[in-house]
């Protein structure tokens, strides 16, 4: 027999859950909440015990007052929406609680798990390659740039007479002017350093400018310095941009240069069948791909994955012996060999779930249509006379001004007033409005209204700021 309180902490949520649904469709924003408030809501921790029920009530009141990501009118990170049957297997995989490092410990989830690694791979080109899952798409960078610079170690150790620098060997990353930060974070966690990091010029639509990638290498074998990694993102965090692959790639085999993909954003777009060959082209000459599935894929966060090119390289720069753990079955069943975690969440099922619920037909409609509402939001922007387009997006960021209005005064007030979440990033050295089209929920009247409640308080405010 179960216990109770298990049974009791299931019902709890058999009857929250509508609350909280009710909740968000009668308010799908929830303004920012005073800290004061917010402080009255988390009751300090101590030694002595609260019943059950006290702690679920405590559940209940944070849930119902933490700002709303799953409704159509968040448009600030580059998730949102939510998926029932990914949100299912994320339920189930708690109840469940099993950790996927073994067949042993998991079972059929392991093969859940290598199902979607070499599905992922044949999208990406690296068909007979490998992959593993992480907790976030900062961890899948950190990794790859681990792997890299341990494979230019690898072979310096092997040929002594390229050990033309004195003292320890200086390495060097190569990432854009709008790449994510978690390169430099990376370069630091490495222990190479921050100014190991090189920031290469991007054009005015935001990708990384080859002939500006192919200067400062060249400049580092110049000097001594080894190059480590090179890194395209697909899909940059503020623009969306896509950095040109086929010049870059270019570059890197001439010099024997490891190239990563940092497609954390843009990775799922390998099942938009209308863009792939735009978006993509040289991916398959890439060496890794980050591919986060809890952003346009909208599995429930987190869910990332370090795809790989050539088989083995896991094993090689992550394998362990663990006599405790590695017991049974052969070494595909158990992926903990190939994760840079031991104990890791069972994050696939719910990518699974997901995947099996839409199909590749069901993805690729899915940005068919967010596409199209993109491509109408751009139209309503370029021809409202108070709204201009700060580039030209090549992906589902849209990023624009309001004449006279500061964006980040507009973006706050909008949030504040209950209207929608949304986001300000800087584009072209100017402060822009980040409108992020993630949720298939986002329809043209969901937009429209957006676009008609960001002018009107864009109007006021810039009353307010003549009356001031």
């Amino acid at each position: 027999m179960p216990d109770p309180s298990y049974l009791a902490a299931l019902e709890f949520l058999a009857s929250v859950l509508p609350e909280l649904a009710a909740s968000e469709a009668e308010q799908a924003v929830r303004p920012p909440l005073p800290l004061e408030r917010a402080e009255a809501l988390v009751p300090p921790l101590g030694p002595e015990a609260r019943p059950l029920a006290e702690v679920l009530e405590s559940l209940r009141a944070l849930a119902l007052h933490t700002p709303l990501t799953t409704t159509p009118r968040f448009f600030n990170q580059l998730f949102g929406g939510r998926d029932p049957a990914a949100t299912a297997a994320d339920m189930i995989t708690a109840h469940l609680n099993v950790s996927m490092y073994t067949y042993k410990a998991a079972g059929p989830l392991i093969l859940v798990e290598n199902e979607l690694i070499e599905h992922m791979l044949e999208l990406a080109g690296f068909t007979g390659g490998e992959a593993t899952f992480t907790n976030g798409g900062s961890l899948s960078n950190l990794l790859a740039v681990s792997i890299a610079r341990n494979e230019v170690r690898a072979r310096l150790d092997e040929r002594p007479d390229r050990h033309d620098v004195a003292g320890p060997i200086e390495y060097a990353l190569y990432t854009s002017a709008e790449a994510h930060y978690s390169m430099p974070k990376a370069a630091k966690i490495l222990g190479l350093g921050r100014a190991a990091v090189r920031v290469i010029a991007i054009d005015d639509q935001g990708r990384m400018i080859p002939e500006a990638l192919g200067v400062a290498l060249r400049a580092d074998l110049d000097a001594g310095i080894h190059p480590a990694l090179i890194n395209a993102t697909l899909g940059t965090t503020v623009m969306g941009a896509f950095d040109p692959l086929e010049p870059i790639a270019d570059i890197a085999e001439a010099h024997g240069v490891w190239l990563h993909a940092d497609g954390a954003l843009g990775g799922s777009l390998l099942l938009s069948r209308g863009r792939r060959a735009q978006l993509f082209a040289g991916l398959d000459r890439c060496d890794s791909l980050t591919w986060d599935a809890h952003k346009l894929m909208g599995v429930p966060l987190t869910c990332s994955t370090l795809l790989l090119r050539a088989r083995g390289l896991l094993d090689r720069h992550l394998g362990e012996d663990a006599h405790y753990l590695f017991q049974t079955d052969e070494d595909q069943l158990n992926p903990g060999l190939r994760s840079i975690q031991c104990g890791r969440r069972n994050d696939p099922l719910k990518l699974w779930a997901a995947w099996q619920h839409h199909g590749d037909d069901g993805y690729d409609a899915r940005f068919a249509q967010l596409f199209d509402v993109r491509d109408h939001v751009v139209a309503r922007i370029d021809a409202h006379p108070q709204l201009r387009m700060s580039h030209a997006p090549q992906s589902l960021n849209v990023c624009f001004e309001m004449d006279g209005v500061s964006s980040e005064q507009l973006c706050l007030e909008l949030n504040r007033r209950g209207l929608a979440v949304v986001g300000y990033g800087r584009v072209n050295g100017r402060d822009t409005v980040r409108l992020v089209i993630m949720n298939p929920a986002q329809t043209r009247a969901v937009l429209d209204r957006f676009l008609d409640d960001l002018v009107a308080v864009g109007a006021e405010l810039r009353v307010a700021d003549s009356h001031s």
